[in-house]
């Protein structure tokens, strides 16, 4: 993949005319180039071509790249400069008399996705730059490398200073070396956040270049290719089907469920398709991202465009799946627009009593009798031709009451839907799924087919360890050789801290994020006893506004203020979180107990599905970040009944036995 709009050794740059890079630019880009974007180019061009000649005589020559292809962001880096072995990432504000805190945010995360996701970059040191070319001279600026990972703090100049400040890092690094044609070869593995993938999809990036392709791993695109696969012979054997994709937490099945819905976004195709979820939040925060997105994408191309009308039409491809619902319930015979329906976290669908008991007081259905995975593959069963239903479904992930998890879908399509072929993720038949039983059943009937492709079994969200959710499992499970084992592989490049200190860890998951990096304060949504540390999760916050809004606004995670749980977090992730323990788990010197906070006093929870829940929400809580995380135990107060420090005493021992580093 070619990722640059123009590529070339710095000589040839320097004798290249202007308006033959300019033309390249142009021919490059996928929208119209307004006057603006063309006048600010041609001053890139004439500044760097002042600039360079001397600095390629006192240090040989270099490479420069225009308008580097970012799709995990949805953007391009103005230009990237390699020069004696140090990667130098400039992002000109051509005009600007000032330098932006969000504009220094912006530049340092070019950095960072270089760093993180760019295979030859790895190791390199890269030097982020922000060019303000009006505007007065910076303060002299410290070459810092405050992570020690190669990624220095962003750098601010006017235009005049710009050879003075790349003078300055070569000076501190003056023995890096890269090769200019082996760095252009280094592949691009990006592992974005749903809502980063979901906005690249949408604006018409393919997985592809959105997936990992680490050698032995089964990834994104080859699983997508196999749900493709399967799509289309249905279709051409006019037959139905139901497609299980399971994966570990943050492996990236909704990303694959979103990669085929916005490929088939024409409600005219044939394979028109829907993506359905469960989770309110995830779909709120998805609708004003791709709203937002599109208002941006609009207003660069010089076109007018309203939020609204945006949102309405993704609306019609990302749903809610009681909207799907609601609207199958209309008129009983009449089949869904879609063909091919892809249910997220399939594995919460409601079971018999939840939904009959929410027809009966909601809906006014007192004699409703299906579950709803039933009812739901009853609507897709409509089509008189061809269907393809996709669950995506998490082990352990069930988190409410209710929540029928995958038997619910085997069952119904075991009882009532002879006719539909079973495409599964052999991982199924693994205890946290609960389906060996009815696969057993099924598999006699010779309907069920394992594809081995349809498990993903490589974290994406914790890009820097992989084996981050075998830690949480092992850590919950109480097996602690195991969990110290896999915490020594990868605490290197995943710290997580353990602190007693609300203050203190606010005070670590701030200095660990660098430019736009999300952090935020998660906790159990039982964890009612930590009011005296003003967290209070039964305080409303608006999940869209927490998740998606800047550093400036009071209502974002930046402000480590309005508290998320587990119900507002699940399919969603942060860089660094900020996890507070409270007394609802803790550990005993037999394993965990299960409290729940009942008028004034904790009550033990003693039904073992609601015990499950509960660790479930925790294993929800602890796989949310991709690069970190602060566990809060607090002390606790023996003049408050409800929170003795007995209650998180030995919570605490027993994690800072799994070797976590104390604050």
């Amino acid at each position: 993949m070619r990722r640059a709009a123009y590529s070339q050794a710095a000589k040839i740059f320097l004798n290249e005319s202007d308006d033959a890079i300019l033309g390249a630019l142009t021919r490059a880009s996928n929208f119209a180039v307004e006057d603006t974007q063309r006048a600010a180019w041609l001053s890139e061009i004439e500044h760097l071509k002042q600039l360079l000649p001397p600095l390629l005589a006192d240090f040989g020559d270099g490479t420069l790249h225009f308008e580097y292809a970012i799709p995990r962001m949805g953007r391009r880096i103005d230009v990237l400069l390699l020069l004696r072995g140090v990667v130098f990432v400039l992002e000109y504000k051509v005009g600007e008399q000032d330098y932006p805190a969000h504009a220094l945010d912006q530049v340092t995360d070019y950095a960072l996705d270089l760093k993180h996701f760019h295979e030859t970059s790895h190791h390199a040191v890269i030097a982020p730059i922000l060019i303000s070319t009006a505007a007065k001279a910076a303060l002299a600026q410290p070459i810092h490398d405050a992570k020690g990972d190669g990624v220095l703090s962003a750098l601010a100049t006017n235009a005049a200073g710009l050879a003075e400040t790349i003078r300055s890092v070569l000076a501190a690094y003056p023995n890096e070396t890269i090769d200019p044609a082996v760095w252009q070869q280094g592949r691009y593995q990006p592992t974005p956040t749903i809502v980063e993938a979901a906005t690249a999809l949408y604006a018409g990036h393919n997985v592809h270049a959105l997936s990992r392709s680490d050698a032995g791993a089964i990834n994104l695109a080859q699983t997508s290719a196999s749900l493709e696969a399967i799509i289309a012979s249905s279709r051409a054997q006019r037959r139905k089907a139901i497609c299980f994709v399971t994966g570990v937490p943050g492996a990236g099945k909704t990303l694959v469920g979103l990669n085929i819905a916005t490929q088939h976004i024409d409600p005219d195709g044939d394979l028109y398709s829907v993506f359905l979820s469960g989770n309110g939040p995830l779909v709120n925060i998805l609708h004003e991202a791709l709203a937002r997105d599109r208002v941006t994408q609009a207003r660069k191309r010089g076109e007018r465009a309203r939020k609204g009308k945006a949102k309405s039409e993704i609306k019609a491809f990302i749903q809610n799946v009681h909207h799907f619902r609601d609207e199958g319930l209309k008129d009983p015979d009449r089949p869904p627009v879609e063909h091919v329906a892809l249910f997220d976290e399939a594995q919460r669908a409601w079971d018999l009593a939840q939904t009959a008991s929410f027809m009966r007081r909601k809906k006014g259905y007192p004699d409703f009798n299906q579950s709803e995975p039933e009812f739901l593959i009853s609507c897709m069963d409509r089509h008189p031709d061809w269907a393809v239903i996709v669950c995506l479904v998490g082990g352990g992930q069930e988190i409410n009451t209710g929540e029928a998890g995958i038997g619910g879908w085997l069952e119904a399509i075991r009882d009532r839907y002879p006719a539909w072929h079973v495409y599964a993720s052999p991982n199924l038949h693994h205890r946290e799924y609960q389906a060996t039983a009815l696969l057993q059943q099924m598999a006699a009937q010779q309907r069920v087919h394992f594809h081995p492709e349809l498990h993903l079994s490589i974290s994406m969200r914790s890009f820097r360890a992989e084996t981050v959710s075998a830690w949480v499992k092992a850590a919950l499970d109480g097996d602690i050789d195991q969990a110290r084992s896999l915490h020594e592989g990868f605490k290197a490049r995943y710290p997580i801290a353990l602190s007693r200190s609300f203050a203190d860890a606010r005070a670590w998951v701030r200095e660990q994020a660098r430019g736009t990096e999300r952090f935020g304060l998660v906790v159990s949504s039982q964890a009612q006893r930590l009011k005296p540390y003003a967290i209070d999760v039964r305080s409303p916050m608006d999940p869209v506004h927490w998740f998606l809004n800047d550093k400036t606004d009071v209502r974002s995670s930046y402000y480590l203020e309005d508290v998320a749980t587990e119900f507002h977090v699940q399919g969603l992730e942060l860089d660094w979180t900020c996890m507070a323990w409270d007394a609802d788990f803790r550990r005993a010197r037999d394993g965990w107990q299960h409290f729940s906070f009942r008028g004034d006093r904790w009550q033990r929870i003693l039904q073992p599905h609601s015990q499950r829940y509960q660790l479930n929400a925790y294993r929800v809580l602890l796989t949310r970040a991709r690069q970190g995380m602060v566990i809060v135990v607090p002390e606790g107060d023996a003049r408050d009944a409800t929170r003795e420090p007995g209650f998180y005493d030995e919570t605490y021992r027993y994690l800072s036995d799994l070797g976590l580093t104390v604050l």
